[in-house]
């Protein structure tokens, strides 16, 4: 037996587009509230506009420690709660090492481990409190197997199970559910950076996956009965052979 949904008040991180937003319009299809949460802000108010009025913009930059600090507040004010935190945001690199740029590593391991700890930390303290909760992580296949053409990407999601497993062992004993969820290739931003003609050809070979493939295997993971925890859900296009 799935449990529902309804009643439940939501926030997700990296909601104005791609799996954030994917979710989003799961979760309230699936009767929950959605604080969608970014830092783009004329995105957000758009987006969620169109979503309707269950759907409810806060915006925060996640790479900024006092945004961050803001945002629950402003959640349980637009919200009314909070039972589901999807830390979603994070950003992409690939390449040979060789010719990277260490400062766009900076950027992107900085949003991809430091600022998703810190927003899973923010909430946390509430989840504990009402002794009830839902985290996920937006990880990646490439924290579980290491991707020989992204090695900076991998090192992030690698940190991100860790911190997962070690942080959902500490939060059992409150009530709060800690797991992961691992997608291959996605078609979102994230991916903007490939060559096109990586692209169409993924797109040909059928090893991408759309967004809502994501938010379907989410919505999986926060309906199991309490006495369930889905550690890491890895989900990957048929033709990815990892």
């Amino acid at each position: 037996m799935s449990n529902s949904l309804k009643g439940k008040t939501a926030a997700i991180t990296g909601a104005a587009s791609g799996i954030g937003l994917a979710c989003a319009r799961q979760l309230l299809a699936e009767g929950a509230k959605v604080a969608l949460v970014d830092r783009d802000e004329i995105a957000l108010r758009k987006v969620c506009a169109d979503l309707g009025e269950n759907a409810f913009p806060v915006v925060t930059d996640l790479m900024n420690p006092d945004s961050i600090s803001e945002m629950l507040p402003q959640i349980l004010d637009e919200a009314g709660g909070l039972h589901i935190f999807h830390a979603n945001a994070g950003a992409y690199v690939g390449g040979d090492i060789l010719e990277g740029d260490p400062d766009q590593w900076d950027q992107v391991l900085n949003l991809n481990i430091n600022a998703a700890f810190r927003s899973v930390r923010a909430v946390l303290p509430h989840m504990v409190q009402q002794n009830a909760g839902d985290v996920i992580m937006t990880s990646s296949v490439a924290g579980v197997i290491p991707v020989v053409w992204e090695p900076i990407y991998t090192a992030s999601k690698h940190a991100v199970q860790a911190f997962t497993h070690t942080v959902r062992r500490q939060m059992s004993k409150h009530g709060v559910r800690v797991g992961a969820i691992l997608p291959g290739p996605v078609v979102t931003a994230l991916l903007d950076d490939w060559p096109k003609a990586k692209m169409d050809q993924a797109l040909a070979e059928g090893s991408l996956m759309q967004p809502q493939e994501v938010a379907d295997c989410v919505v999986f993971m926060l309906t199991r009965p309490k006495n369930v925890t889905i550690r890491d859900l890895v989900l990957l296009p048929n033709a990815v052979d990892l």
